[in-house]
């Protein structure tokens, strides 16, 4: 099983789903007056990217999260193909995203990490969140490191001016 169900009390940690978490996004902007910023703000369904051990020792109180987006949500928008989910997201092969199961258990559909787009949310909030019962389940141990790993790939692949030459 790659989720597993959490108790309302424990402790936050890397691989949890938390629904509701409120994520603020820049809207526009004056380019002559960068302070007039125009904000909006959404709930959205959230996985927590931060390491296990800086929740744990208390090392961290931004978080970092990814939002979570519903896979057929994405289809139905045009912004994927149903067969790239089946096919190159489900694989791992699409920068940035990554593919989650759906549970019956958990009550989720197949939905997306997308990891293009970070945000960092208040350790307090997410706990928050949790003892409202927000907290969806975990990713299980293995799951949760391939999670991690891929989201190490995204940021540390070095991209090159232009390919190597051929003859």
């Amino acid at each position: 099983m790659i989720y597993r169900q959490i108790d309302t009390g424990e402790p936050l940690d890397q691989g949890d789903i938390l629904d509701g978490c409120p994520i603020l996004w820049i809207a526009g902007y004056d380019k002559d007056d960068l302070r007039a910023v125009e904000t909006i703000t959404t709930c959205e369904r959230v996985i927590i990217l931060t390491q296990t051990c800086d929740l744990a020792n208390r090392k961290a109180t931004a978080i970092t999260v990814a939002v979570v987006r519903d896979a057929q949500a994405l289809v139905e928008q045009h912004v994927v193909k149903a067969s790239d989910i089946k096919g190159p997201i489900r694989a791992g092969r699409v920068w940035g995203w990554y593919f989650l199961p759906k549970s019956i258990e958990l009550g989720v559909a197949e939905m997306i990490v997308d990891l293009r787009q970070l945000h960092t949310v208040r350790l307090d909030l997410l706990t928050a969140l949790c003892l409202r019962g927000q907290r969806r389940g975990r990713l299980q141990p293995l799951y949760r490191e391939h999670l991690a790993k891929h989201f190490a790939d995204t940021y540390s692949r070095i991209g090159l001016p232009e390919p190597y030459p051929t003859d």
